[in-house]
């Protein structure tokens, strides 16, 4: 996958098409992704041990991978990604637009 946990990403399709947030958690075998403040769903929880009151609560929803594009800061937008191997042998990942390491 081309995203990771704890990179900024802007999703380019869908209902949220436009926002900005942090991955919060990737699913690699599923190829999606959860987005902090993207794709809210809302749940009926029932009260439990870590959740005395209940009710309705809103989370964020799983978005496939392929919705969302690395944010570059120096870009300003979000960029594609290449893979690069480095002379060590370490492969990193490089913004396409720039050229530089991620």
């Amino acid at each position: 996958m081309h995203v990771k946990k704890g990179d900024t990403v802007v999703v380019i399709s869908g209902k949220d098409k436009g926002k900005k947030g942090k991955v919060l958690q990737a699913m690699p075998k599923d190829s999606r992704v959860i987005v902090e403040g993207v794709n809210l769903i809302t749940k009926h929880q029932k009260p439990n041990q870590q959740m005395q009151q209940g009710g309705i609560i809103n989370r964020e929803a799983p978005i496939h991978v392929s919705n969302v594009m690395l944010f570059d800061k120096k870009a300003g937008q979000g960029v594609r990604v290449g893979f690069k191997v480095l002379n060590n042998g370490e492969k990193v990942r490089i913004s396409r637009k720039t050229g530089e390491e991620i």
